[in-house]
Parts: C-alpha cells; sequence; structure tokens
C-alpha cells in the first residue's frame, strides 16, 4: 500500500493528548495579534515574535516557536529511523500562519502561536473533512503523540494532515520557563470560546441534558457559550461563559 492511499481514521487515536485550549494558548503565550482573518497574517505580540524561529527539520524548513520546531525535529528523526518510505515523501503546507480555524469567526488556528505544522506526503495534501487518511499519516500518527503532538484526524472536522503541540505539553513547557515569563494556566479542565475537541462535545452533550439543543460537534462557539451562560445564570454560577470547575461540578460531572 502507497503512503498516500487514502484508509478510514483508526479507532484509539490520539491516546493520552489533548488540542491545545484558547485559554491555555493566550495565557501562557499571550495574543499573537489584535485582529484575524482567515488569511496569514503576522504576529504582532513582541514576546512572541521573539519565542519564533526558522529552522531546518531534516526533511523540510518550518517557522514556528522555537520549543516546537525542536520537537518536531526530534519526531522527523524518530520518522526517518522507523518510517523510512514516509520520511523519503514527507513535506510540509506550513506551519507559522496567524489566522482564525478554517471556517471559524471565533477559534484562532493553534498555527498562529506556531505551535502546529501541516504535512504533505509525496507533495500531496490529505483533503480536510472526508474522514479518510493517507496511510502515511497513520504509521507516523503515534509518534507525534508520543511526543506530544495531537493528531488533527480526532477534530470534528477531520484535518489529518495537521499536527498540533498538545495541551498537556504546551503546560509542560511553560512549567519549565521555556515561554520565559507567563501566566498561571486555567485549570486544565476550563473550556471557553474558541476551544474544540472531545471534551467540548462532552460539555455539549451535558448542557443538552438540561435542554440546551446544542449540536454536539465540538466546538465551543457562540451558541455554546450562550448556552452555558444561561446554565450558569440558572444555578446562580457567574454567567462568564466560561466552564469552569464550578460548572462542571453544577453539570453533574
Amino acid at each position: 500500500m502507497a503512503i498516500t492511499d487514502l484508509v478510514a481514521i483508526p479507532s484509539n487515536i490520539n491516546p493520552g493528548v489533548s488540542p491545545a485550549r484558547q485559554q491555555t494558548m493566550l495565557a501562557l503565550l499571550g495574543n499573537p495579534r489584535g485582529s484575524y482573518s482567515q488569511e496569514c497574517q503576522p504576529i504582532t505580540h513582541p514576546n512572541l515574535s521573539a519565542l519564533c524561529v526558522t529552522k531546518s527539520v531534516g526533511s523540510f524548513r518550518v517557522t514556528g516557536l522555537k520549543p516546537a520546531v525542536e520537537s518536531l525535529k526530534a519526531v522527523v528523526g524518530e520518522i526517518a529511523q522507523k518510517e523510512a518510505e514516509v520520511h523519503g515523501g514527507l513535506g510540509t503546507a506550513g506551519m507559522l500562519c496567524v489566522r482564525l480555524v478554517r471556517g471559524s469567526q471565533s477559534s484562532i488556528s493553534n498555527h498562529a502561536w506556531g505551535t502546529a505544522v501541516d504535512l504533505t506526503l509525496n507533495g500531496r495534501l490529505d483533503r480536510r473533512g472526508d474522514n479518510l487518511v493517507m496511510t502515511g499519516l497513520v504509521q507516523i500518527a503515534p509518534i507525534f503523540n508520543r511526543h506530544g503532538w495531537f493528531w488533527g484526524a480526532g477534530f470534528r472536522t477531520e484535518d489529518a494532515m495537521h499536527f498540533e503541540v498538545c495541551d498537556e505539553k504546551i503546560r509542560e513547557w511553560h512549567a519549565a520557563g521555556r515561554f520565559g515569563a507567563g501566566v498561571r494556566p486555567a485549570p486544565p479542565s476550563m473550556l471557553s470560546l474558541g476551544d474544540r475537541g472531545p471534551e467540548v462535545r462532552r460539555l455539549q452533550e451535558r448542557l443538552n441534558q438540561q435542554g440546551a439543543g446544542l449540536v454536539a460537534d465540538g466546538d465551543y462557539g457562540r451558541m455554546t457559550q450562550a448556552a452555558v451562560m444561561s446554565f450558569q445564570a440558572q444555578k446562580g454560577l457567574t454567567p462568564d461563559g466560561v466552564c469552569g470547575p464550578a460548572t462542571w461540578a453544577a453539570l453533574g460531572s
């Protein structure tokens, strides 16, 4: 089977890693710029810009957050040792790109912090959203996971060409002082506008048990924020639209 042949998304992907939450990224690394669109724009945050580097990671050159670039180099090195055929066809469609998530009006892409990379195999991109993934990406996803990267095949809208540094690894790097002086991170259980992933879907399902009527799509958009605020007000909590420990507790989670 060729590395670009398409197969179904495997089960049990991304063990032990979560997509990096927007609250985590904003708190620990700052806001890359003051306004966003669907197009790539430059970083305007001076401290974040100073943390970005352009380097070869073996198969290709990238611009991204220094710890992420160093980690990606280690990943590519392991791919070279264990998946030589995939390594031979490995390329990139970019790393640092300050923009919103495709199709979103509120979620900042983790490309904006230079902690995500889009990969090509033999010069081809995996088509986003068809729930089919290239065989070569399936082969290297466990290597990325072991190094603390989340595979985008696990998003509601499948994005198998996309790998991003997981929330757990971002917090680990912050605790080790790799971002310089930073803000204390929000609790891992906290979710807010712009987040996406399985935990957001679980929140939406809990809210629907309370009659919210949301589409449980794993995207923390304006409708989910409004449903959280409504639930918080009903329970006598501060209606800030952020699902933290008190809100989770009120939901019975």
